[in-house]
């Protein structure tokens, strides 16, 4: 490969890309966007305590507890009181697995299981053992001694309750690199329409130096607009190198996907249509981090799972390298074996 061809080659290829004012404007107008809409967002938590309740009879006491800022539901069996805590509907849930009243009539002390949700702030878990005594009191008319059995579904996070607006924050650095695939589908395809790719071969450019600086190309711009906008909302603070990395990788996956799209496009439409689909199957993982509990394990299977894991866990929890290291290894894998295919794609549709 000649590095001044393909300098120039990049030059080039800015220059195209920017002056498609569609894609000029989606591009600036999108980190924009994404940063106002990150401010606009709530930044701090939820202070309402909503509570699943399962108890095998009725507890004509429950209804005095509907208060403002405490939301109590009854669930219908203790593994679904479980469950419920997992997916994130509850902070916490209460179980009663016998009737109190048989347990009081006994003379035996009562135990109350206690579920808690794996982020929930220590001042709660306190807020759910009073409220598990004044329920008692008001149940049976006097105070019991009573063993509360806590146990933390999901992973213990406790105390790193984090506000809705720095969960987005990781969906938002992938949209900004995934839009990006459709740019650099749209050039490749711009240029092979044109023949403006038979053209360069012509010329001292080799398919190396072409592929190299579109790869150079699309990499920088999907990078550079991540890392903008991760250091413009602060999402940068913690393990910036892991991040920077993640973005970097996020970022030749995207250019990997483009070249794929590019092979499989023939215009503009068949550009959009491509990627479209590619950017919601990309973005599924981003919305299970805003929304815990939203999908399961088959959300592994997509490549754009480990950019975002990465993203969230390194900012918000300030993992580091030994809990993340698999999640780095398994992308850069990935953007080889993608990367692979597309240029084998694209050279294939040269020839």
């Amino acid at each position: 490969m000649n590095r001044r061809i393909i300098k120039a080659l990049v030059a080039k290829d800015f220059s195209l890309f920017f002056r498609n004012r569609f894609f000029a404007v989606i591009t600036l107008l999108g980190l924009i966007f994404y940063v106002g809409v990150y401010f606009l967002m709530p930044k701090s938590v939820d202070e309402n305590l909503e509570i699943g309740f399962y108890v095998p009879v009725p507890f004509p006491a429950l209804e005095q507890f509907q208060e403002e800022g405490l939301e109590i539901q009854l669930v219908e069996s203790e593994e679904k009181l479980k469950e419920a805590v997992i997916d994130g509907d509850y902070l916490a849930g209460i179980a009663f697995p016998v009737d109190i009243t048989e347990v009081l009539a006994s003379g035996q002390k009562p135990v109350i299981k206690a579920y808690y949700t794996s982020d929930i702030p220590p001042e709660y878990r306190d807020a759910v053992e009073v409220f598990i005594k004044e329920m008692i009191y008001r149940a049976t008319g006097h105070t019991l001694t009573m063993e509360v059995s806590e146990e933390i579904i999901g992973q213990d996070m406790m105390g790193m309750q984090i506000p809705p607006r720095d969960r987005m924050r990781p969906m938002l650095a992938v949209f900004l690199i995934i839009a990006e695939t459709m740019g650099l589908a749209n050039l490749i395809a711009e240029e092979v329409e044109r023949r403006t790719f038979q053209a360069l071969l012509v010329t001292p450019v080799t398919i190396k130096d072409l592929f190299a600086a579109k790869g150079i190309i699309g990499t920088a711009l999907a990078f550079g607009q991540a890392l903008l906008f991760m250091a413009a909302v602060g999402g940068l603070s913690q393990q910036p190198l892991i991040i920077v990395i993640a973005l970097f990788l996020g970022a030749v996956l995207a250019t990997a996907a483009g070249f794929l799209i590019a092979a499989l496009g023939k215009d503009f439409m068949t550009v959009l249509a491509w990627s479209m689909v590619i950017f919601i199957i990309f973005s599924i993982p981003a919305f299970s981090v805003m929304f815990p509990g939203s999908a399961t394990g088959w959300i592994k299977a997509i490549p754009s799972y480990y950019l975002v894991d990465t993203v969230h866990r390194a900012s918000n929890f300030g993992a580091g390298w030994s809990a993340l290291w698999l999640n780095l290894l398994i992308l850069l894998g990935v953007d080889i074996v993608l990367g692979w295919i597309g240029i084998i794609a694209l050279r294939r549709k040269f020839g």
